[in-house]
């Protein structure tokens, strides 16, 4: 499991030329099982997303083709998780 964490760089001010492809993007994660969560860095410092991939290598690929990092508007930062002790409601991931 990924926390993937999109903070915004020197390039913010273009970020609405981008937003409908960045939206885009982000529903195809969803569409492909890479996304569980989606949600904006408070406050409005970027967005995180808590994902699922094959590896991390795989990951950062698709992460490239966002729009905002092809476009320097945000900054990624990858975090790999093992997740060790959970919620019930969230054992799925232990298998992830």
């Amino acid at each position: 499991m990924f926390i993937v964490v999109l903070r915004f760089g020197a390039n913010k001010a273009k970020a609405p030329k981008f937003m409908d492809a960045h939206n885009a993007w982000i529903a195809r994660g969803f569409d492909d099982g890479v996304f569980l969560l989606v949600g904006g860095l408070q406050p409005q410092q970027g967005g995180v997303f808590l994902a699922q991939a094959t590896d991390r290598p795989t990951l950062e690929a698709f992460i490239r083709q966002d729009p905002f990092v092809k476009h320097g508007i945000v900054e990624m930062d990858v975090l790999e998780v093992a997740p060790g002790r959970v919620d019930a409601r969230l054992d799925f991931l232990k298998a992830a």
